[in-house]
């Protein structure tokens, strides 16, 4: 008959040739490159899926594995939503209430077609920006997380896009009512301006010139590791 020890509470595991458990278990797991603390597995690499090159470099600059990016940026997606669903919200309420006014009774047709497509703009965009709430609970514990983050950022980007056209047209509906439609439509262009300005084409500039610049560092280390002729 063969006895067996077994560990104390306060012992650690061996395992066959004499190594601790926590030992092996340290060993085997994949490190962060600045320190020795091991990193938590994630699905895809339990998997062995290929990481992409911006995981690779949350992996070597962060610590971070692909699902936890994926939390990180489904959690950036949500407080950005949180801004645009104020103004959003506040734009509705001033819609719905501006309905059982006096003044209302007394708009042209062209005023309330515009006070039509401001309320369905304002509705649409609210909807697309509270999506990603649902969404998640629909396909909570089904690992999922990548397919949610993709939408919730579609969501984010045209519920912004619904919200700016809103805004707009609200813009147009009260200064034609104030000033005339001659000049609400040139103050409201100018308003579809700016907001295209600095929601859509300074980004769009940043990122075109950020691609320009590492184009540049590319072919700057290529020629400096060509051998001379």
């Amino acid at each position: 008959m063969v006895f067996t020890r077994t560990p104390a509470a306060d012992e650690p595991a061996t395992t066959g040739d004499g190594r601790t458990m926590t030992t092996w278990l340290s060993s085997t797991a994949p490190h962060h490159p600045a320190s020795n603390l091991p990193l938590p597995m994630d699905d895809a690499t339990a998997r062995g899926e290929p990481m992409d090159p911006e995981d690779q470099w949350n992996l070597a600059a962060r610590g971070e594995t692909p699902t936890q990016r994926l939390d990180r940026d489904y959690g950036e997606i949500l407080q950005e939503i949180r801004g645009a669903q104020t103004g959003v919200q506040l734009l509705l309420a001033f819609l719905l209430t501006l309905a059982f006014t006096p003044r209302f009774m007394v708009l042209s047709d062209y005023q309330r077609d515009l006070y039509i497509a401001c309320l369905v703009l304002g509705a649409a965009s609210n909807a697309l920006l509270i999506a990603p709430a649902p969404f998640h609970r629909l396909v909570f514990k089904r690992r999922l997380k990548r397919q949610l983050v993709r939408a919730s950022g579609r969501f984010a980007l045209f519920g912004v896009t619904l919200l700016m056209l809103a805004l707009t047209a609200s813009l147009l509906l009260i200064l034609d009512v104030v000033v005339g439609t001659d000049l609400a439509v040139r103050i409201a262009g100018g308003t579809l301006g700016w907001f295209v300005l600095w929601w859509y084409l300074a980004p769009t500039w940043s990122r075109l010139r950020d691609r320009r610049q590492r184009r540049l560092d590319l072919s700057a280390r290529g020629a400096h590791r060509r051998p001379p002729r």
